[in-house]
């Protein structure tokens, strides 16, 4: 087998400052490495300095879980590592020129998003295996720290789940992801 080398690229989405990157990806015969963050890779593309994280968490979550939308004052940077899922993404900024823009895209293995402060981000689990997410953030979360929470099941979002949710299930949504306040109930909100 050849090694094969896919490159990094950024591209933006339609809502301001969040982008969808393919990571730099070596394949041989013992399989792959992906750079999750090359600071000189980010810089030539435009995109802000992400360094030094200051907190990395990683979720489990099986399928048909659903997390988010969460929107802390804290610039993340998301990637599945194992597993697949749906990711959501809802411009909560009262300011912004894309609030309310929602983007959606699938998240697999060599995929990963940067979110902007105030940006909802939310995930569901579609691949059979649970599915492992790495979370990379500018700054340590802290209870009561700023930021907002959006119910990901608000039917003003229109957000294409792929598969169905019960919102009684805690096995598919916590508590406090279902009962966050609706678009609509938040600053700016329409």
């Amino acid at each position: 087998m050849a090694v094969e080398i896919i490159n990094f690229a950024a591209q933006p989405t339609a809502i301001d400052g969040l982008f969808i990157i393919t990571m730099k990806q070596v394949t041989d015969e013992r399989g792959t490495v992906r750079e999750f963050y090359r600071e000189s890779s980010f810089i030539e593309a435009g995109l802000p300095s992400l360094g030094p994280f200051l907190q990395i968490n990683a979720t489990e979550t099986h399928l048909g879980g659903l997390r988010g939308l969460h929107a802390e004052d804290m610039v993340k940077l998301v990637a599945v590592v194992a597993g697949e899922a749906f990711g959501a993404y809802v411009d909560l900024r009262p300011q912004s020129p894309t609030h309310g823009a929602l983007v959606t895209t699938v998240l697999a293995p060599g995929t990963q998003v940067l979110v902007p402060r105030g940006v909802g981000n939310g995930f569901q689990v579609t691949g059979e295996g649970p599915c492992q997410y790495l979370y990379g953030f500018d700054r340590e979360w802290v209870p009561g720290m700023a930021g907002m929470a959006c119910g990901p099941l608000d039917p003003a979002l229109g957000i294409p789940w792929p598969r169905p949710i019960d919102p009684a299930d805690p096995q598919q949504i916590s508590e406090k992801d279902r009962d966050a306040p609706c678009f609509a109930d938040l600053p700016g909100g329409d």
